[in-house]
């Protein structure tokens, strides 16, 4: 089990940008595939984002062109970048590992777009 940890999130007007940032304690980033996940208040969680160990990024239509993906391998991190957001982006994201069903969930960063 790999239990990552997410940060970054806060208040952002529409039209803004945060940066999530999705940490693991040992070096897992470069070898699995990472995913973003959010969960809207009265919502299922939903995949935004995710990136392969080969780089591969993939996004769900409601994110494409405005959030970007990334990792840096050496810091053991993967990196949302939220640009553009919108008041339906307000949610609870987490990081996971999408393959792993018994990987835990973290506790997620609160994300809020409001005016």
């Amino acid at each position: 089990q790999v239990q990552l940890v997410e940060s970054g999130g806060g208040l952002v007007q529409p039209g803004g940008s945060l940066r999530l940032s999705c940490a693991a304690s040992r070096s897992i980033i470069s070898t699995y595939t990472i995913g973003w996940y959010r969960r809207a208040p009265g919502k299922e969680r939903e995949l935004v984002a995710s990136i392969t160990s080969g780089g591969v990024r993939n996004y769900a239509d409601s994110t494409k062109g405005r959030f970007t993906i990334s990792r840096d391998n050496a810091r053991n991190t993967v990196y949302l970048q939220m640009n553009s957001l919108k008041p339906e982006d307000t949610a609870v994201y987490y990081c996971k590992r999408p393959y792993y069903p018994y990987d835990p969930w973290g506790q997620g960063t609160q994300v809020t777009v409001s005016s």
